[in-house]
Formats: structure tokens, sequence, C-alpha cells
């Protein structure tokens, strides 16, 4: 299994991005699907996570202007970053918790993509 993101980028402050990541592989369901974010010098945060049905999270550093949302046809979880701010500027990394056919629970991390935030 693995995850596949894109759309990051340098935008200016007060912009927006939209992420994306795609999940591929031998999969029988996704469950829970999350962004983390790192910045230089500091630990990985959670960002913002939706479950299988839609139930949504946010740090509380973004509520309000980020959006989380999910294809499941499509096996792709989506993240729309609305008013972003230098202090946004990190590695976004997506990652899934998923059952293969075995059954067996898995959890997989995409490789990250950058978001640049000028002031």
């Amino acid at each position: 299994v693995q995850l596949q993101a894109s759309g990051g980028g340098l935008v200016q402050a007060g912009g927006s991005l939209r992420l994306s990541c795609a999940a591929s592989g031998s999969m029988v369901r996704i469950n829970d699907m999350n962004w983390h974010r790192q910045a230089p010098g500091k630990g990985r945060e959670l960002v913002a996570g939706i479950t299988n049905s839609g139930s949504t999270k946010y740090a509380d550093s973004v509520k309000g202007r980020f959006t989380v949302s999910r294809d499941n046809a499509k096996n792709t979880v989506y993240l729309q970053m609305n008013n972003l701010k230098p202090d946004d500027t990190a590695v976004y990394i997506c990652e899934a918790d998923y059952i293969d056919p075995a059954p067996v629970v898995g959890r997989v991390w995409g490789q990250g993509t950058q978001v640049t935030v000028s002031s």
C-alpha cells in the first residue's frame, strides 16, 4: 500500500492551496486518513483527519481555515488550505489506516509535500 501526495508549493500569505493524497495497493478498506505537518526544528503535528464515514477533526491552529475531505471511490484525501500564514510553512505528510485482504490492519505514510507561505 502506498500514498502519493501532491499539491504543495509556494504561496503568499492569505493565499490558498489544495493538497491531495491518493492511496493505492491491496486494501479492503481505508479507515482514518490524516494530514500531519512538520516544520523545520519542530515535531510532527496532526493537522486534520477524517474517518471513513466523514467525521473530521482539526488542530486548533487551522480550524476555520483548513478543510479536510475524502473521496472513498478514489481512495483519496484532500486538504483545502485557505488564508495561509507563514506559520503554516512545513512539509505536509498524509497517513492512512487500512485493512488489507489478510485481513491485517496497517498504517502507511506518504512522502510529504512542501508548503511554503511567504509573508
